[in-house]
């Protein structure tokens, strides 16, 4: 959960919540955010029911031993997606030592509560997605953090610019300087810096949205709302196309890509195992299956090179 450096933003530049806010306001808006991600992860958990019709998410509560729980739902072979996880969390407690000199605020109790998501379809011609949103509080500073992001096997550059406009959208609703700012952090985090390359076609990320907590969370609602309008629409226009061997080769290559980067970089995940989380849940996030091969370049002017070629060097989309 701490934010990006490349940013130009450290833990210390997060405003203070003000003192009136952190009796008035606080605690209600913990409540209200967490009812909010509560209620997103239904409508997404049932839009995508709807779309793979028979296959229903697996639900488990769970409790966290240093204080909060919450809900994971997770589809495994299903016949759009192979595996999908949509993760609901409301967690509290005092963070270790260390974590808690990375994360701003006072002192090491916190609270976090967010809705996170990632999909990976059967289909190496749709897209994987992932999408977070959060918000978070520790001792005197609160902010809400999130993005969505796109990883395609196939470049499909029309699907890059829906995702993207849908983003944009959303984006100048609230401030127009929002989606170039956001989208250039997700292509910086979302990045494999021993491969050179991101890890796909990008979208939106942002952390330490602090100031009007009022104002960042209405953002936030509106970039929940708008999942579903992002990602759908690819869906439906590729899950039929025909693939093969070679097709479902190269996308368990990219899922290895996917490993990587939740494995090594992921702050997310880090911060999960870290504060004790739920292991299921926080690795709920990897595909069910992925390979790693030696050494294999996609040959030159193969649709897997004009892939390679925009993750090492990202386009601007929409302007």
């Amino acid at each position: 959960m701490p934010g990006l450096p490349g940013d130009g933003r450290t833990p210390s530049d997060v405003s203070p919540i003000p003192t009136s806010a952190v009796h008035a306001a606080a605690a209600p808006l913990r409540t209200r955010a967490g009812d909010y991600f509560q209620d997103l992860q239904d409508r997404i958990t049932g839009a995508l029911e709807a779309e793979d019709p028979g296959a229903r998410f697996r639900e488990d509560v769970w409790t966290r031993a240093g204080g909060g729980g919450g809900r994971t739902r997770v589809i495994v072979d299903a016949p759009l997606l192979e595996k999908g996880g949509v993760g609901f969390s409301a967690v509290h407690g005092e963070l270790p030592d260390e974590l808690a000199a990375q994360v701003p605020g006072q002192g090491r109790d916190f609270f976090a509560t967010g809705v996170s998501l990632v999909l990976h379809p059967r289909s190496p011609r749709v897209p994987t997605v992932h999408a977070n949103f959060r918000y978070v509080e520790k001792g005197d500073r609160a902010w809400f953090g999130g993005g969505s992001d796109l990883t395609p096997c196939y470049l499909v550059e029309d699907d890059a610019v829906h995702f993207h406009r849908t983003w944009k959208a959303v984006c100048d609703r609230h401030d127009p300087a929002y989606y170039p700012r956001f989208k250039k952090w997700c292509d910086d985090y979302f990045h494999l810096a021993h491969r050179g390359e991101t890890r796909g076609v990008g979208g939106l990320f942002f952390d330490y949205l602090d100031g009007d907590l009022e104002a960042r969370f209405a953002f936030v609602r509106d970039c929940g709302a708008a999942f579903l309008d992002a990602y759908l629409p690819i869906v439906r226009r590729r899950r039929d196309e025909p693939w093969g061997d070679a097709e479902r080769r190269w996308q368990l290559t990219r899922r290895g890509r996917y490993v990587e980067f939740n494995l090594l970089y992921d702050r997310g995940t880090v911060f999960g195992l870290k504060t004790g989380g739920r292991v299921e849940s926080i690795l709920m996030s990897l595909p069910l299956q992925a390979r790693w091969g030696y050494d294999e370049q996609p040959p030159p002017g193969s649709p897997e090179a004009a892939l390679v070629d925009v993750l090492r060097q990202p386009r601007e989309w929409v302007r």
